[in-house]
């Protein structure tokens, strides 16, 4: 699970996430972006769909 560090030096948080994490981002962007196209075409589809990662509390 994404563990949040509060930050005390800027206004930025950092996210830690754990190796499942990581895959479920990666299974989560095959599954929303077609294979083959352009870059722009990407963020396109990207800026459209949200990914959630759930946090250890």
């Amino acid at each position: 699970m994404a563990q949040i560090i509060e930050s005390t030096t800027s206004e930025r948080r950092l996210i830690k996430m754990s190796t499942n994490d990581i895959i479920s981002i990666v299974q989560s962007y095959q599954q929303a972006v077609p294979r083959g196209i352009m870059y722009e075409e990407v963020r396109n589809y990207l800026d459209d769909i949200v990914i959630y990662i759930p946090e250890d509390i």
